[in-house]
């Protein structure tokens, strides 16, 4: 294999497949010794990482491979759950010597980069910080796969997990900018009348009331649910229902906090004191001002509260509100001590997950189809990740080339911004560029 260079990672247009979409190149530059692959994949029903990590194990050891290489590391890790011992099975007589694995628990959030960390490495990542503070560098599975095809070809496929109420549950591979319906006819449509698309995971993901919105590089799943299921309905209320429902119910139990896998590892997030602001109209810096260490896994609020209020709202809120502000806490009280005392014995098992959320109900289920899924238009998004939106480097009526850049990081006194270029995912011509979408049809 040819070596991976940083400029390969970032003229593939290389970001975070499983998150926000950090840009890869970013990560690569830095120094650690530490390359950890997130296969852990903690959201219910899907099953990407998994699939993607049993058929291309040799090319994802080859990224990690590079990665380790480029940031100087020691070792890389894989971090994987330990019920999928058939691929675990697979992967250990490949790895290098420099290479290992973590069996992780079937529990929630275990793909949480701070609790992965935490518990492959014993680590904790202060509040506000990132994994690079403690020494490592983590990669979702498919980012480790387009690091090591980084020097021969850009991102413009992306694997997508379609579940929940569809007649075959299926982890799919499409070009970038493909509708989400076209994914859910892929998996045999919906079984219900009234679908609701939940994109990225039931617990993390969000609700899309847009059927022919556009698969990017971070669309990682699309969960298919009914009008009536407590996962759509609890996100369709409105703040004032929040408000009006939390400010007469939380009896200040604590649970969501007891609970927060960011609390548990010591950081200053609270969620029982954001629902306790509510009764002063969102004042008390004391009560909201840890809320911007929230991770927003929705625990609090689908698992732990016993009234069926929603703190993750309420902490989602008071980050908005922060951060409009710029507000920022600095120096936040930090006890790193509390792991050791708390994390194991709190952690949320999937089974129990699954029966709170009615999920049960599903085939959990999401078999690898890794034959191109055709499709005549695509619309690039030309913004995919954490940074500036790209510049179209492109004009309707252009002909463009599978893998062509399509749009460029912007440049600021001869500088380029934070992100990462977009490419064409199909042959044709460019029709339109609107609202940050380049349109390219066959």
């Amino acid at each position: 294999m040819a070596k991976i260079t940083v400029k390969d990672v970032t003229e593939a247009g290389v970001v975070g497949a499983g998150g926000a979409g950090f840009p890869s190149h970013v990560k690569l530059a830095a120094d650690a010794d530490t390359v950890l692959i997130n296969a852990a994949e903690c959201e219910p029903l899907l099953h990407k990482d998994k699939e993607v990590l049993r058929k291309y194990a040799d090319e994802i050891l080859q990224g990690l491979a590079a990665a380790i290489g480029l940031v100087g590391a020691e070792q890389g890790i894989i971090g994987i759950k330990e019920k999928y011992a058939d691929v675990i099975d697979l992967l250990r007589p490949k790895l290098a010597a420099n290479m290992e694995i973590t069996p992780l628990a079937d529990a929630y959030p275990a793909g949480d980069e701070f609790i992965l960390v935490y518990d492959i490495l014993g680590r904790v990542i202060p509040p506000g910080a990132i994994p690079l503070a403690v020494g490592a560098v983590v990669m979702n599975v498919e980012t480790a796969l387009n690091v090591a095809r980084s020097a021969k070809q850009p991102v413009t496929e992306k694997f997508v997990s379609v579940a929940g109420a569809v007649a075959e549950p299926v982890t799919l591979l499409v070009p970038v900018g493909i509708t989400l319906a076209e994914c859910v006819a892929a998996a045999g449509g919906a079984t219900i009348d009234d679908p609701n698309y939940i994109v990225g995971g039931v617990m993390m993901g969000y609700l899309e009331d847009n059927r022919d919105a556009l698969v990017n590089k971070t669309t990682g799943g699309v969960i298919v649910l009914g009008d009536d299921h407590v996962a759509v309905r609890r996100r369709r209320w409105d703040w004032q229902q929040i408000v009006r429902i939390g400010r007469s119910a939380c009896d200040q139990c604590s649970f969501c906090t007891e609970l927060c896998p960011r609390w548990l590892l010591g950081h200053p997030i609270e969620p029982h004191r954001a629902m306790r602001s509510l009764g002063f109209n969102l004042v008390g810096e004391a009560n909201v001002a840890g809320t911007a260490f929230c991770s927003e896994c929705n625990l609090c609020s689908f698992v732990s509260c016993p009234e069926g209020l929603d703190p993750r709202r309420v902490c989602n809120q008071n980050k908005q509100r922060l951060a409009a502000e710029k507000k920022r806490w600095e120096d936040p009280p930090f006890n790193p001590g509390r792991p050791a005392l708390h994390m194991e014995n709190r952690k949320t098992p999937t089974a129990r997950l699954m029966q709170r959320l009615a999920l049960t109900q599903f085939n959990n289920v999401g078999p690898l189809d890794d034959t191109l899924l055709e499709t005549r238009k695509v619309g690039i998004e030309l913004k995919q990740h954490i940074g500036a939106p790209c510049e179209p480097a492109v004009s309707p009526g252009d002909r463009v080339a599978k893998g062509q850049v399509v749009g460029r990081r912007p440049v600021t006194n001869g500088k380029p911004a934070l992100g990462a270029p977009v490419h064409a995912s199909i042959d044709g011509t460019v029709t339109q560029i609107a609202n940050g979408v380049v349109w390219i049809e066959k």
